[in-house]
């Protein structure tokens, strides 16, 4: 088993080259439309209102793949240099909300102990055990059944998300990332305290509110159901493995072309954790060719849906229940 793992990550390993001219090719598809379309809402407001809450919503589409290059900048797998990486992910940083130095740091976390027990808690959706909530006080039981409501994760986690999450420092950080923060947050007043000045508060909240909401509500979701589903992965640190943590405890979301084509082939899951230095636009050949990973869970859109009632993961039986399947096993109001 050890050296079919190692075979294999030596085989994805080969996948985890930049390519300069696709991530030229990308970056000219993604940025410029979305200023184009934010533009054309900002004219089509004097039309009538509503055309530009419909070009903010196209819009949105191009941020999300915004942020996908964000997300690979912060793994330095998009650019060779690292400085380049770096530039250019502090700059779509600033146009997704994203300080890049914090996030960096957390997703690299969530990537080091993805379903391992003990590293839950960074970068994560919070998950609880049977266990846990069974053993947790009456106010962190319906502090967590809040949480894991479909409204509060993803109707007012995009607010939570640029507002609050992302705008303040964790404790005990590194003083660069610490600056990092605080400058991005200092440069998105600045930016857009000019926007709303230069265009109005009327024009710039329909330009840009749909799009900020809308990219957000898309990539909780996605980060939801790449890790929410019924058989997904979760372990002890003495049983944790990290091949089955990346191919059983992510998922391959099979979406229509288009939507991989905004959502920047992220649905490849297990792929991009099996080695995050794989670019996004090489996800998909991966796995194609490379055959274990076809192993992977596959979750269409239409069974994505059904992920939502999982609240609990089930340490004994290793799959997630919905709160109901929990009631009713352990009489439990």
């Amino acid at each position: 088993m050890e050296k079919e793992q190692k075979k294999l990550l030596r085989t994805v390993k080969s996948f985890a080259k930049t390519n300069l001219k696709k991530s030229t090719i990308q970056i000219i598809n993604t940025l410029p439309p979305l200023f184009v379309l934010l533009t054309l809402a900002v004219f089509l407001f004097y039309v009538h209102w509503s055309l530009a809450i419909i070009c903010s919503i196209v819009a949105s589409c191009f941020l999300v793949r915004t942020f996908i290059i964000f997300h690979d900048c912060c793994h330095g797998s998009y650019l060779k240099k690292q400085k380049h990486n770096d530039l250019l992910g502090n700059i779509t940083g600033l146009m997704t909300f994203f300080p890049y130095r914090k996030w960096r740091r957390e997703h690299m976390a969530h990537h080091a102990g993805s379903g391992n027990l003990e590293k839950r808690g960074i970068g994560d959706i919070w998950v609880m055990t049977v266990e846990e909530y069974r053993e947790a006080s009456r106010f962190n039981r319906l502090l967590y059944r809040a949480y894991r409501n479909p409204f509060v994760m993803f109707v007012l986690g995009p607010f939570f998300l640029v507002f609050i999450s992302n705008r303040f420092n964790s404790k005990n950080i590194k003083q660069k990332e610490r600056l990092n923060t605080w400058l991005h947050n200092v440069l998105l007043v600045i930016i857009h305290g000019s926007l709303i000045y230069l265009l109005g508060p009327a024009v710039y909240f329909a330009v840009f509110a749909p799009m900020v909401f809308i990219s957000g509500m898309i990539g909780i979701w996605l980060f939801y159901i790449q890790h929410t589903f019924e058989d997904s992965y979760f372990e002890e640190p003495s049983e944790w493995d990290f091949v089955k943590a990346s191919i059983d405890g992510s998922s391959f979301y099979k979406l229509p072309k288009f939507l991989h084509w905004v959502t920047g082939n992220i649905g490849y899951h297990h792929v991009h954790h099996l080695n995050p230095r794989i670019p996004n636009y090489e996800l998909e050949s991966t796995h194609n060719n490379v055959t274990p990973l076809h192993h992977a869970t596959s979750i269409t859109l239409k069974e994505s849906l059904a992920s939502l009632k999982y609240k609990l993961y089930d340490e004994k039986h290793k799959h997630f229940i919905t709160f109901r399947e929990f009631s009713q096993k352990y009489n439990f109001s």
